[in-house]
């Protein structure tokens, strides 16, 4: 087993946490039986295809109906089909040929067997010549169903771009030159290949590069945009690499210093957040005997932000790329490409990527979360922190987050104040709360004998439309609760 246990157990809480009706993962508790494995994987594979995931997962160990982990006693690789270990003998039934991976671990004192699934790429998956396909929660053959086979064939027909070559026909030497794999294999936590040909199939395996006919290497958009030692490598992705724009005054019009990190997204990430971390403004707040310098806005927030706004950017927008604005009142965080969620239900709605593998990799080491809890966790830290509320703004084909510096409740505008009502409305219902006005009153930092001002803020809530009352025939006026629109 090659992947780390921290990789595997961050994975399985990431499977745990999808819809209960997700097609491209199925759980099962002991059931081992061989061809039916093989006709999950034909199916799980073809599902991921359509609903533009990179990987789907075969998972056995965990409960179908609660997704509670409750641990298995089938072990997935030491099971055989007569005296053919399992892995082989799946491989050599599928049609193409898959790399799929199995894995075996222990999670909470449960173990848990778990197959990793590619995606179909260019066909659909057979098994021993039959094509499989999830319609729902059951298990399918394909030609039953015309109309998604048809939708399956669409899908092969539009490449995405992280498959595309982002430089062709490089030999071993100019593929590791070009890419710091060192950062790959650190960012995974997995043991750094003494040998050269091992480096370079892990790389294929991951869908960084590719292997020509030739026996040479294409790097693929992927593997750029993660692991390039520079963008501008890559000339169409000279206008991808993180602009940083320090302004000394709060709008555009005077000079501002500019910065520009040309890593890759993955091997640079760590750098990048110190440098805006670095030039970001600085609180000065008493301790007890001392005082010290605090940042201005929590890390977390700007790190959720930070890797959205690389994640979701449209890489076909060209002449663009992403910009992070330092104000002396506020950072502004843009990326090419509209949402594709409308920017008031960033705290609810299950996340939807133009980028699914660069995503995927992304959460898989750690720098986002792939099932929609990112944006709840800047709201969070903005509150605990009692910033503003940040803004979330779809601009002429870009997308844009603001956060803002300190202001007290006394300066903040109407805007503002509604603002941070809706999202802490939003907040509260996500967390299985109400809003109330002891609640909002909390956020703001508002004595109880001043709660005449939130209830005004969620009077003017109610009458933007942005909240409901729970309740609105039963409820006092004192113990009111309220809930987001959509609820």
């Amino acid at each position: 087993m090659n992947d780390s246990l921290e990789y595997l157990q961050r994975l399985l809480l990431e499977i745990c946490c999808l819809p209960k009706e997700t097609e491209w993962v199925e759980f099962k508790h002991n059931n081992g039986d061989p061809d039916e494995i093989g006709e999950y994987v034909s199916a799980l594979s073809n599902s991921a295809a359509l609903r533009g995931k990179p990987s789907a997962y075969l998972v056995w160990g965990v409960a179908d109906g609660t997704h509670d982990v409750i641990g298995t006693t089938f072990q997935v690789t030491q099971e055989k089909k007569g005296n053919e270990e399992i892995e082989a003998w799946l491989r050599r039934l599928l049609s193409p040929d898959l790399p799929i991976r199995l894995h075996e671990f222990d999670f909470e004192g449960h173990h848990i067997s778990l197959i990793e699934i590619p995606r179909a790429s260019h066909q659909p998956v057979q098994f021993k010549g039959q094509e499989y396909v999830r319609i729902g929660s059951y298990k399918k053959p394909l030609k039953d169903y015309q109309e998604v086979e048809r939708q399956l064939w669409r899908i092969f027909n539009q490449t995405c771009f992280e498959a595309l070559p982002a430089s062709q026909r490089l030999t071993p030497s100019a593929v590791l030159e070009t890419l710091d794999y060192p950062a790959y294999f650190r960012l995974l936590d997995l043991p750094h290949p003494e040998d050269r040909e091992a480096i370079l199939a892990r790389l294929i395996d991951d869908g960084m590069i590719s292997r020509t006919l030739d026996g040479l290497y294409d790097i693929l958009n992927l593997g750029a945009v993660l692991f390039a030692h520079s963008l501008d490598t890559f000339p169409h992705l000279a206008r991808k690499p993180v602009r940083i724009i320090e302004y000394k005054q709060a709008s555009r019009v005077g000079p501002g210093r500019e910065l520009e990190r040309l890593s890759g997204y993955a091997a640079g990430f760590e750098e990048l957040i110190t440098t805006i971390t670095t030039l970001l403004p600085a609180n000065e707040v008493m301790g007890r005997a001392l005082r010290k310098q605090v940042p201005m806005y929590p890390e977390l927030a700007l790190r959720e932000l930070v890797a959205n706004a690389l994640i979701h950017q449209d890489f076909t927008m060209t002449g663009t790329g992403t910009m992070v604005e330092i104000f002396p009142d506020r950072l502004e965080i843009t990326n090419p490409g509209n949402p594709l969620v409308e920017p008031e239900r960033f705290v609810d709605k299950p996340p939807r990527s133009r980028n699914e593998a660069l995503a995927s990799f992304m959460r898989r080491v750690g720098i986002c979360e792939e099932r929609g809890s990112g944006i709840d966790k800047v709201v969070f830290e903005t509150e605990y922190h009692q910033l503003p509320a940040p803004l979330f703004e779809a601009t002429e084909e870009h997308t844009r987050a603001t956060l803002f510096a300190h202001r007290p409740f006394a300066q903040m505008d109407r805007e503002a104040r509604v603002r941070a009502c809706y999202l802490h409305a939003c907040l509260q219902y996500v967390n299985r709360h109400d809003m109330t006005n002891s609640s909002l009153r909390q956020r703001f930092g508002i004595a109880e004998q001043n709660r005449a001002q939130v209830t005004l803020v969620i009077k003017e809530t109610v009458e933007k439309g942005f909240v409901r009352p729970r309740d609105p025939e039963n409820q006092s006026r004192k113990y009111a609760s309220y809930v987001p629109y959509w609820a």
